[in-house]
């Protein structure tokens, strides 16, 4: 393994805000690549703000969802709507392997940052768009969150809810960073792609055909005809051996036998019930689905008996599959997270730094960039000026045509 990080030298410039465009921008900086944010003078990526917003992220002077999305870049402002802008942007373009965006398409026109408008400038630019309903259509003028078009329109929100009861509002970001591993995905493609043939292109991905990505097993099933089988019903499950299951300590348990033949007699046997083997409801994969809801208020009373840490032991004893429901804070101190550096520190220079996500992309035979702290807004705008052939006179001139803060 080299020491240089793979994809040093790969300038990318972020021009998107919230989680998808600039987490994307974030994995390409976890590998190296030089990442410049452009922000708004004054007020900045309105994702920035999130502090306001509970559970409260703003924790010893740290903003948590700032940090995981925009470490690793650098920061400056940039008023597009202002003429004196353009010459910035250009340098910019010129300057960029990748840019990332997620403007609305009636936004992109307006401002002049449609792919044609840049690869005029540079036709080797990877041109990055995210959005949240795709280009076209009815409504791709909408704008999008990851709430709305990933996990409601997309089927994901009804799917999972339980029957009678109100559809669940999703993990904030959980569509976006989705989409994030998609456009990360597609940038790849698009440099593999300047390889092959010298030029540019561009890269679309939406929270909405993420969110169909998502849901696509069932969604298939809704193509060729099936019927729905949900919203779920846990007290009548299609198999009561893939179903959750409350335990002494109130805690919740998930089954998921993938070779029932197997793995019954195993499982009935480590809960005490070897003899249910022999009971024709129970007795076949056929039967057990016939009889599911009756399966379901043996294992009911079965699980309430004992507490999580001894199911644990007795499923683990019999090697049965299965999983904990665990709450953010056990997760967030898993050991198996730590050992997989999942979990990794914020090189920040304090001596004992707050832990962060790593990008789950990775290669054993490349090192990532540790992370380091997300930029304050602003924080190298004249440093990058300078690095685009800016010197004090030019920089000056920008701020008096209000181009930047």
């Amino acid at each position: 393994m080299e020491n240089t990080p793979l994809l040093e030298g790969l300038h990318v410039v972020d021009l998107a805000s919230f989680i998808a465009g600039p987490a994307a921008a974030t994995v390409l900086g976890d590998f190296g690549a030089d990442v410049v944010k452009v922000e708004p003078p004054h007020v900045g990526d309105t994702y920035r703000a999130l502090t306001r917003v509970p559970p409260n992220p703003q924790v010893e002077g740290v903003n948590y969802a700032w940090q995981l999305d925009n470490r690793n870049k650098r920061s400056i402002t940039l008023n597009l709507k202002s003429p004196g802008a353009r010459p910035v942007l250009e340098r910019l373009v010129n300057w960029a392997d990748v840019l990332v965006t997620n403007f609305p398409p009636r936004t992109r026109a307006k401002l002049g940052l449609e792919y044609e408008d840049l690869a005029v400038w540079n036709p080797r630019l990877i041109y990055a768009d995210v959005t949240g309903f795709g280009e076209v259509g009815p409504d791709a003028h909408l704008p999008g969150f990851d709430v709305t078009a990933y996990w409601a329109r997309s089927g994901l929100m009804d799917v999972t809810r339980q029957r009678d009861a109100p559809p669940a509002i999703n993990v904030s970001g959980a569509g976006d960073h989705a989409t994030a591993i998609s456009l990360y995905a597609g940038i790849m493609t698009a440099l593999y792609r300047r390889e092959r043939t010298g030029q540019g292109a561009r890269v679309t991905a939406s929270l909405l055909a993420e969110g169909a990505w998502a849901a696509g097993v069932w969604l298939q099933a809704m193509l060729v005809g099936a019927r729905n089988p949900r919203p779920v019903d846990r007290f009548h499950p299609p198999n009561a051996l893939a179903n959750v299951y409350r335990t002494a300590d109130d805690r919740w348990l998930l089954l998921a036998f993938a070779n029932e033949d197997k793995q019954v007699p195993l499982f009935l046997k480590a809960i005490g019930q070897p003899e249910a083997a022999r009971n024709p409801h129970h007795a076949d994969t056929a039967s057990r689905r016939a009889n599911a809801a009756e399966i379901v208020e043996v294992l009911d009373r079965t699980f309430a008996s004992r507490p999580l840490a001894e199911w644990r032991e007795l499923l683990d004893a019999a090697g049965l599959t299965y999983g904990i429901v665990q709450t953010l804070e056990e997760c967030a101190h898993d050991p198996q997270l730590l050992a997989n550096q999942v979990l990794v520190p914020i090189e920040d220079g304090s001596a004992e730094p707050h832990l962060t996500i790593d990008s789950p992309v990775r290669l054993d035979q490349e090192r990532k960039v540790p992370p380091r702290p997300a930029p304050d807004l602003g924080e190298h705008t004249e440093a990058v000026l300078r690095d685009l052939g800016f010197d004090d006179a030019g920089i000056e001139d920008l701020r008096k045509a209000e181009a930047i803060a």
